[in-house]
């Protein structure tokens, strides 16, 4: 069961006008399941993409960066699920490029301005017939509204769908956003196994687009773990349909461009969140904060090296106050010249270790109170500075080992 993740309100789904989503079951791997979904663009939207650090991306991915590249401007994204297409060379290139050219043709654009979206089984070649068989019925479902039909129509593994979304005034006018994503194993930033559609009516200079999706996604997406593995078809799209009248945001520190910001980040970070909420088998959400560092790099160093030990994270999973084992992942996050005689960590209002060693107040049953929560906060000072930074994590149970071992049964 996801950790405390309420069900997507409705009623703060806004329609973004110029952008429309449609879903059907095309049985890409499974029968009677959502698995296919199109969103539709109208002419002059400003998009923009970040994509999977590992260098073994999938087909889709590839064919993202490039059409993203080009100068015609992006009318329609296609998304499967139940298939990566990745690990499939040249052959999974073609395939993703086929449904390019199948949608554009049913829409009248050309192949360069679709961009397609796979997740699911890696290594198996992407079923074209079935995909472009259903794109009919995707396409006659579209609306402004179809935001929660398009958010479970890209799950896998998830449990629940992901949608959330905010409006704000800006210079007079009343902006929307909303955005959908999926994930819950194969999790770590950079990105992670992840999918994410994020919207806005706003008036958006392209210009400033890749640094809004950059903007975004490091301040969200790139603050998760689950796994700590890195997956081969992450990608965040960042979508301004151009369509609520104000006045074109050309930089993102004017005072319009820092209120589209707050609202897009502070949606971007709850889907984020929910994602970790959604770890397969996870039990509970763990915040990870470090300060006292000389910067945000080697904080977020220290705060990942807690978040992936599979140690910290099964103690957490059995409630368990071993909490040596967090002090163990400081020291080897690989600060070389850190002076053990400075940390101090706390759990939740617990102070647990002080420079370096065990509080002498502090009690294992006050440690084990606050391993029993669902929701807990982990804190390291390094005391070395003034940066600090955070990390969203969950526990690992036995429950995330059955679903991956069955994952392609």
């Amino acid at each position: 069961m996801p950790v405390n993740l309420s069900a997507p309100d409705i009623q703060t789904l806004f329609p973004i006008v110029g952008v429309r989503l449609g879903v059907t079951e095309a049985g890409v791997r499974k029968v009677a399941r959502k698995d296919l979904t199109v969103v539709l663009l109208d002419e002059g939207a400003s998009v923009a993409g970040v994509f999977t650090s590992n260098r073994f991306c999938a087909a889709p991915v590839q064919l993202c960066r490039q059409h993203l590249a080009g100068s015609q401007g992006i009318r329609a994204m296609l998304i499967n699920t139940g298939n990566a297409n990745a690990g499939t060379g040249a052959d999974g290139l073609a395939r993703a490029l086929s449904t390019c050219k199948s949608l554009a043709q049913r829409l009248g654009v050309l192949p360069e301005q679709i961009l397609p979206f796979s997740t699911g089984v890696i290594m198996e070649p992407l079923p074209i017939d079935r995909i472009e068989a259903g794109l009919a019925a995707a396409i006659a479902d579209a609306q402004p509204g179809n935001w929660l039909r398009a958010a479970e129509g890209i799950m896998t593994t998830d449990t629940a769908p992901k949608a959330y979304g905010r409006q704000v005034e800006i210079a007079g006018k009343v902006v929307h956003v909303t955005g959908i994503s999926k994930g819950a194993g194969m999790i770590r930033p950079n990105m992670a196994t992840m999918l994410g559609f994020m919207a806005t009516d706003a008036c958006v200079s392209q210009a400033v687009m890749q640094e809004l999706a950059l903007t975004l996604a490091e301040g969200s997406f790139n603050r998760i773990t689950v796994d700590g593995d890195t997956s081969t078809n992450d990608s965040l799209v960042v979508i301004a349909s151009n369509k609520a009248g104000n006045t074109p945001i050309t930089s993102l520190s004017s005072p319009e461009g820092l209120l589209l910001k707050n609202a897009m980040l502070d949606v971007a970070r709850q889907l984020a969140q929910a994602i970790v909420r959604d770890g397969e088998g996870a039990t509970k959400f763990i915040t990870i904060q470090v300060d006292g560092g000389r910067d945000t790099a080697e904080c977020r160093q220290v705060a990942y090296a807690i978040a992936h030990s599979p140690l910290v994270k099964t103690a957490f999973f059995a409630s368990d106050p071993n909490l040596g084992r967090i002090l163990a992942a400081v020291g080897y996050a690989g600060i070389a010249d850190l002076d053990q005689g400075k940390i101090e960590l706390f759990l939740d209002d617990v102070h647990v270790a002080t420079q370096g060693g065990r509080n002498s107040l502090y009690r294992e049953q006050d440690g084990q109170r606050v391993m029993k929560q669902s929701e807990i906060t982990v804190r390291v000072d390094l005391g070395r500075g003034n940066a600090s930074d955070t990390v969203w994590t969950c526990d690992l149970s036995h429950d995330y080992v059955t679903i991956n071992a069955d994952y392609r049964s």
